[in-house]
Parts: C-alpha cells; structure tokens; sequence
C-alpha cells in the first residue's frame, strides 16, 4: 500500500427507535476511517498523483470494512458518504485529491449499480475535532429520505501531518422521513438524480 496508515477505525451505530417510535426496521450505518501520514503535509507540490492512488486503495479498503460492518449485500446498501480531516500542515487541496479523482471508482465496483455522486465533504482541524461524513442516496441523489450525515471524532487525529479519510455505508435513509420529494420506491435509476 502506498499509504502510511497509523490506525484503522470503524463503527456502526443502528438506530431502531426515533421519536419514539419503533422503525419496522432497524436503520444501520457504518463507518470505517483511515489515518495516514500525509506525504505532502508542510509544503506545495503541483503533482497530487501520489493521493490520488492511495485514495483509490484506501476507497477499496475502507468500502470493503463498511460492508463487512454493515451486514448487508452489496444490493441493500442505500447510501454513501465520504469526507477527509486534514491536519494544520496539509492543505484541503489534499482532501479533495484523496476522494475525488479515483476513490469513488472501487466503491461503486463494491456496491454494483450505484451511480450517483457520493457525498462529500473535507475540514482543516486538528486531533478530536468532529467532522461530518454526509450521506447520500446510492442510485438517485434527488432522493431526499436519503440526505442524511453521520459525525465521526478520532480523538488524537489528524495530527498536523495527517489525514483521516473516512468511508460511510448505509442499509436506509433517515429514521421517519416526511419532507416529500422522489421517493426511493419510485427511483428510475438512469442519470444518478432520479
């Protein structure tokens, strides 16, 4: 692996009552975070290639624990996130070269027919600060049962020359949803938005 990897963290949370209510089923998600040495932490470099290869091995590795965590087929997983914390001597720059250019690719390959952007987001912090992963309807981003987050905190990461990429998988959307919009029943699946 390319990457320097300190520690791999993972988690599900499963939520079976919201608002008092009993769901008809249990809601998981499941996240699974990497903390690696940024190879570029405190200086510039134009060529980003280097993370764009360890994001597309960690996308791997970190999609393939989520599932295991989750519990569910490839089929049932009906969100995605991702999201990266850099430390004070990377840029966010780093982030995006992790999740954007190549670690989508072996996560849709995990899941089978998921074709709509995965959620993302990226923070400058250092160690314990909560960052959120946001979440997203595999097939169709309009759906808005779906647009959901889940925070993650790692207390002693990202270092200032660190990064925390982080991988979230969901079996549904969110507990009791009744904000209306294109349903996940009525999903087309063609174009990634319906």
């Amino acid at each position: 692996m390319k990457a320097t990897v300190r520690k791999i963290l993972s988690f599900v949370e499963e939520t079976r009552i919201e608002a008092g209510q009993t769901l008809h089923r249990p809601i998981r998600r499941a996240v699974s975070a990497a903390v690696i040495v940024n190879p570029l932490a405190g200086r510039f470099e134009p060529d980003l290639t280097l993370l764009f290869e360890i994001g597309e091995e960690l996308g791997r590795e970190l999609a393939t624990r989520a599932l295991r965590l989750l519990g569910a087929a490839p089929d049932r997983v009906e969100s995605f996130g991702k999201a990266a914390a850099v430390g004070e001597d990377g840029e966010l720059e780093h982030a995006a070269a992790l999740m954007h250019p190549r670690l989508g690719a072996p996560i849709r390959q995990i899941l089978g027919h998921a074709p709509a952007l995965i959620p993302s987001s990226k923070k400058r912090c250092g160690p314990g600060a909560a960052f959120d992963i946001p979440l997203g309807h595999v097939v169709a981003a309009r759906v808005r049962s779906h647009f959901d987050g889940i925070e993650i905190r790692i207390p002693d990461a990202p270092r200032a020359n660190e990064i925390v990429l982080a991988v979230a998988l969901a079996d549904g959307g969110r507990p009791l949803p009744r904000v209306g919009g294109l349903q996940a029943a009525e999903v087309a699946g063609k174009d990634g938005l319906t």
